[in-house]
Order: structure tokens, then C-alpha cells, then sequence
């Protein structure tokens, strides 16, 4: 009687040890860490970082999610195709500006002077939000652009008195190990009617 009580607690811990090496929860980091388990969702990353970083006009950071097509050269290439000129132009000569009277009519009157475009004024129009329309579609190779998933976004653009919605597709695609965007489209109003506005604009051909 003693031997067999004596058994029990020693069966209780190791069925204890047991238990708590089996609850043990698995090592999940490599799953959080690895490639996107869902190559919609890291299209619409991209496609969403690529549009803000060309509206903001950082154009290192668009040419760095590009493809090498799109790009047309390396990173540093498209940055600088890209980036205006710092070097300021010129003031013309008050001597080398041509001047002109405006024509006399007939009962003696002169010609009114047509409006001129002036340099008041936000030098670019602002741009609201980027969101995007709808979920990323897979899209078919067409002409050069490989197969890989569209995606639509959209943002406002404000001039001083008027404002209108932008609508662009963006194509992207794996390049190596990386989600990049290899075309990109205005979506037209005949896209729209159409019901598949993203691939009816990628379709197009440059």
C-alpha cells in the first residue's frame, strides 16, 4: 500500500512535465517576418507608396518602387530624369523684350489686351488623401507589362477655384523578391461604364 501511494505524486509530476512541454506556443516570428502571405494586400502598399512619393515629388523614393522597365535606367537615373533643374534661368534683357503698341482701329479705338497667364499663385495645385477604389484585381500580361495585380486610387486635386477627382491604375508586379509597380494609367470615365475600369486602363498599350 505504501509502494502504490508513493507512485502517485511521482505519476502527477511527470504527467505535469509533460503537459507544460506541450503547451509550449510555437515560434510565430518567422512567420510575421517572412515575404507577404498576401500579395493583394503588398500591391496595395506599394501602389499606394509609390502615388503619394510622386505627389509629393519624391522621386527617389518612386524611382526605388518602380520597376527597371518603368524606371528606364538605375534608381539614380530616374531621380535625376526626374528632378528639375535647381540651376535658376536667366532674367531676359529689358532691351532683348520686344514691345508693341496695340492696333488703332478705324473710329480711333485701341485693341483691349488679351489676359495673360501670371506666376501669382500656388505654383501646383494641392492634393487631397490617396485611397484607394475597390480591392486589387490579378491582371493579365499585356504587350510588355508581365501579369501581376492593379490597383485603383484615387485623390482630390485643388487649383484656387476649382477642385476634381484624380483616378489612377497602377500595375505591379514581382520583380526578384519585390512587389514593384511597372505601369500606370488614368482611368477614364470610359473605363468606368465599362465595369472593369483597372484592367480596361492597364490594357492599353503605350
Amino acid at each position: 500500500m505504501t509502494r502504490r501511494h508513493a507512485a502517485v505524486p511521482a505519476l502527477l509530476l511527470a504527467a505535469g512535465l509533460a503537459l507544460t512541454g506541450c503547451s509550449t506556443p510555437p515560434d510565430n516570428d518567422a512567420k510575421k517576418t517572412g515575404p507577404s502571405a498576401d500579395p493583394a494586400a503588398a500591391a496595395l502598399a506599394v501602389a499606394r507608396d509609390y502615388q503619394k512619393a510622386t505627389l509629393a515629388l519624391d522621386w527617389r523614393r518612386a524611382c526605388e518602387l518602380s520597376t527597371t522597365r518603368l524606371r528606364g535606367g538605375t534608381v539614380e537615373q530616374c531621380t535625376a530624369r526626374h528632378t528639375p533643374d535647381p540651376t535658376p534661368t536667366a532674367t531676359p534683357s529689358p532691351t532683348a523684350t520686344a514691345t508693341f503698341e496695340p492696333p488703332t482701329y478705324a473710329d480711333g479705338s485701341t485693341a483691349r489686351p488679351r489676359p495673360t497667364k501670371t506666376t501669382a499663385g500656388p505654383e501646383r495645385a494641392s492634393t487631397g488623401p490617396v485611397t484607394p477604389s475597390g480591392a486589387p484585381v490579378e491582371v493579365p500580361a499585356a504587350g510588355e507589362h508581365p501579369a501581376g495585380w492593379g490597383v485603383m486610387l484615387t485623390y482630390t486635386v485643388t487649383w484656387p477655384t476649382s477642385t476634381s477627382t484624380a483616378r489612377k491604375a497602377l500595375r505591379v508586379v514581382q520583380e526578384d523578391t519585390e512587389w514593384r509597380v511597372e505601369q500606370r494609367e488614368d482611368v477614364q470615365d470610359s473605363d468606368l461604364q465599362h465595369g472593369d475600369p483597372v484592367r480596361d486602363a492597364l490594357s492599353r498599350q503605350e
